[in-house]
């Protein structure tokens, strides 16, 4: 029995790490999360984007929205889950830290949902996305993988679906209000959004200047 289970641990950890190495240079085909839309019966569509065709403001939306201290930290923000767990134990709405890079992890690799089991596996390949890719890769399949929308994965047909066009050409407003969609795609709205979407995408909005002023995307120029 133990014999079984170091072996089924080795083929684990050789198969994340070649998946993680894959990766990084290939775009993931797909994830748990799109195969959950095809399994309701809804369509998957994705347009793979790299960074460099992406709007450099739909990147510091998502910084601004996601992640203020993705260019400084090595995939976890301690600072952001210690404010997490104060907030949490006030009661109320329940916020989680996570970072970018550890919401591509779950993402590409995992699935969605909590407990401590998956949260251990998340933890595992953010190591490993931190060590093997860099900054910029994680961001590009970031915002590739992404659900921005009911069926609708990636910037580029987040933009498409909401604002007629692909995602090289965002406006400010337009990059906030995708990033304002990205914690729950399947409930808020993308266009023309209202009550607490609507307020946060504004304060995205207003972030993206942050980001620019204060070189807070500097990893990915």
């Amino acid at each position: 029995m133990v014999g079984w289970l170091v072996k089924l641990v080795v083929a684990f950890v050789l198969l994340s790490l070649l998946l993680v190495l894959v990766f990084r240079f290939v775009p993931p085909p797909f994830t748990l999360t799109m195969l959950g839309d095809v399994f309701a019966g809804r369509s998957v569509t994705k347009t793979w984007k790299p960074l460099s065709a992406i709007d450099p403001d739909m990147v510091r939306a998502a910084i601004g929205g996601e992640d203020s201290r993705f260019c400084t930290h090595s995939g976890f923000d301690y600072q952001a889950i210690g404010a997490a767990v104060v907030r949490n134990a006030k009661g109320g709405r329940i916020r989680g830290g996570s970072t970018i890079s550890q919401q591509t992890a779950k993402n590409v690799f995992l699935w969605q949902g909590g407990g401590y089991f998956r949260k251990g596996l998340e933890a595992w390949f953010t190591l490993l996305i931190e060590t093997a890719w860099d900054k910029r890769r994680i961001m590009e399949v970031y915002l590739n993988v992404a659900e921005t929308g009911i069926g609708t994965y990636g910037v580029e047909q987040g933009a498409r679906r909401y604002f007629k066009h692909g995602a090289g050409t965002l406006s400010e407003r337009e990059a906030a209000q995708i990033a304002a969609v990205l914690p729950l795609p399947k409930k808020r709205a993308g266009v023309s959004p209202t009550g607490f979407t609507r307020r946060y995408a504004r304060s995205i909005q207003s972030r993206i200047g942050v980001v620019r002023r204060e070189g807070l995307d500097s990893c990915l120029r």
